[in-house]
This record gives C-alpha cells, sequence and structure tokens, in this order.
C-alpha cells in the first residue's frame, strides 16, 4: 500500500512539473529547471552520510566501546543489518539529550545509522532495537534515493516558479501576468505538499518493515510514545538551524501535531503506533506491558512516569 502511495505521489509530481513547466517556461524553461535542480540534489545524495554526520556532530562508534550499553546498542544493529541482509553500516551516536534517530547514506553500501545520546539513555534495549530497525528499514527501501528524486523534482517546480518572469511574454502565457503570479504561488506548495505526503509514506513503510526486522511491533510502537512525549520539551538546535533535515528523523525534532499534517514530513505518532498494533495483531504477537508516557501540559517539566518500577540504568 505505501509503495503504491509513493509511486503514484511521485507520478503526480511528475506531472505536475511537466504541466508547469510547459505552462510557464516551455521544454527550454522545464530542462534548465530541472538541470539546476538535479544538479544541486545530487551532490546532496552522493554526500549525504559525510554532510548530516558532520552537520549533527555524529561519533562513530563499534563493539569495543568502553560503554556497554554502547556495544549492545552497536551488536543490536549489526545483527538485524546482517539479518536483513544488508552490508554492515556504519553506527553511530549523537550528543544530544533529544531521543531520535536517523538513517542516512546514498546506497546499503555507504549507509549510516545513528541514535542520539538522549535516545539511548531513555528507551529500554528493545526499544531502541525497535527505533533501530526502523531506521534499518530505511537503508533497506533505499528511502534516500526515493526522497532525492523527490525532492528533485519539487526543486526543479520551485526553479520554474522563479523563472516564471524570464520565459517568454506575459501575454504569451495562459491567463497574463495574474496566472503567472498564481502559478509563482501554488506551485511550488503544490509541489511541497506532495513532497510531504511522499515523506509519510515512506516512514509508514518504514515502521511496517522495520518491525518485521525486529520482530518486535510493539516495542516500536512503545519507543515513539516515549519519544514523541520527551522530544517535544528538548530543544536541538542543530535541526532548528537546519530545518530541512528534520525529515530524516525518526520523530520530528522541530514540533509536533495531533494529526497527520498536508504539511508534515511525518505521520501523527499516534497513528503509526495505530498501525503498528494492527501489525502486532497480524503477526500474532503477543501484547506487552507496554509503559504509558502522556506528553506533558506545555511548559512543565515533569517527567512521564511508567507503570513499571523503574530499572537500574538506562538497560538494567
Amino acid at each position: 500500500m505505501n509503495h503504491a502511495k509513493t509511486f503514484i505521489l511521485l507520478a503526480a509530481l511528475a506531472a505536475l512539473f511537466v504541466g508547469i513547466g510547459y505552462l510557464i517556461g516551455g521544454v527550454t524553461g522545464m530542462v534548465i529547471a530541472l538541470v539546476l535542480a538535479a544538479a544541486l540534489n545530487l551532490f546532496s545524495y552522493w554526500n549525504a552520510d559525510k554532510i548530516v554526520m558532520r552537520m549533527y556532530r555524529a561519533q562513530p562508534v563499534d563493539e569495543h566501546h568502553p560503554n556497554a550499553v554502547v556495544r549492545a546498542y552497536v551488536a543490536d544493529v549489526l545483527a538485524m543489518a546482517e539479518a536483513a541482509g544488508l552490508p554492515r553500516p556504519v553506527v553511530a551516536i549523537i550528543p544530544n539529550d533529544q531521543p531520535n534517530a536517523f538513517a542516512t547514506g546514498r546506497n546499503p553500501e555507504n549507509a549510516a545509522v545513528c541514535a542520539t545520546s538522549g535516545l539511548l539513555d531513555l528507551l529500554t534495549r528493545d526499544e531502541v532495537r525497535g527505533v533501530m530497525a526502523h531506521e534499518l528499514a530505511h537503508v533497506k527501501n533505499r528511502d534516500t534515493l526515493t526522497m532525492t528524486v523527490t525532492a528533485t523534482v519539487a526543486g526543479a517546480i520551485s526553479a520554474l516558479a522563479n523563472f516564471a518572469l524570464f520565459f517568454g511574454g506575459d501575454r504569451e502565457r495562459p491567463g497574463g501576468l495574474i496566472g503567472t503570479l498564481a502559478l509563482m504561488l501554488l506551485a511550488p506548495l503544490a509541489a511541497g505538499l506532495v513532497q510531504m505526503a511522499i515523506s509519510r509514506a515512506r516512514e509508514y513503510e518504514a515502521d511496517r518493515v522495520g518491525a518485521d526486522i525486529a520482530g518486535d511491533p510493539h516495542a516500536l510502537a512503545s519507543a515513539l510514545q516515549k519519544i514523541e512525549a520527551h522530544a517535544r520539551r528538548i530543544h536541538n538546535p542543530v535541526a532548528e538551524r537546519n530545518p530541512a533535515s528534520g525529515q530524516l528523523f525518526i520523530i520530528n525534532p522541530l514540533a509536533g501535531k495531533g494529526a497527520d499534517s498536508l504539511f508534515s514530513t511525518h505521520p501523527a505518532t499516534g497513528n503509526r503506533v495505530k498501525a503498528l498494533m494492527a501489525l502486532a495483531s497480524s503477526m500474532g504477537a503477543r501484547p506487552r506491558r507496554a509503559e504509558v508516557f502522556a506528553a506533558p501540559a506545555s511548559g512543565t517539566t515533569v517527567p512521564a512516569t511508567p507503570t513499571r518500577a523503574p530499572a537500574r540504568g538506562p538497560w538494567g
């Protein structure tokens, strides 16, 4: 279902590009805009792992790390990657208190998966496995490539909108000046909406495949609830300075909403949890005694309270 949705949305984005491109710039304008957008996105795609890891000061770790929790984290990621038929990824930790994680890299052979220090401190080992399985699913599904293609076409549409006044005379274009201005405003908006819809579809698919890789949809569902409750209260300054990188994370590091929003790159966490519960039921997985975390009221600093006694240490 999610693959079909992605294909349909990509086709819609391509049709939007062709239609708007022809109206604004004709064949010449379409080619110029596509080449410019492709060049910029190809550079980002080819160097994605290096750019993003440097931006967030991600520190690669291995099985010999002095911290036992980090060693277990690395071992679990590598074991799941092998079980999923993936090459060994770079495993890294981001020094940030906000619980979150992301995957990057142009292909499975050049992939990196990163978890924040806040994620390892907050979640149980099973929950961390669920989150990292989601990130490995992005690698397996080649979502970096999908989103690069999406960004290229969306960028080309935005470029066409910016070039609108420079291709042909207003009288030669349908709608004249008013039509041109409308296209300049509406074309990038429409492209952005489709791009965000594709991103949400890829998140749902990564949840599904990740739950299969980890073998525990309940763990990922529990992790998403915890991350959502805590991420809203912890500032991520790097993501705030680079909001375009927010779509990489498993939970939006900038802001959250109560329902799937047309202007959001991530589905609502509640909807993702419902889908994972349905998947667990279809897999015959037994319900686990989940830790329920509720998002605190705005301005409060009271931590969410687990339903069970706290364990000693992050994975005690």
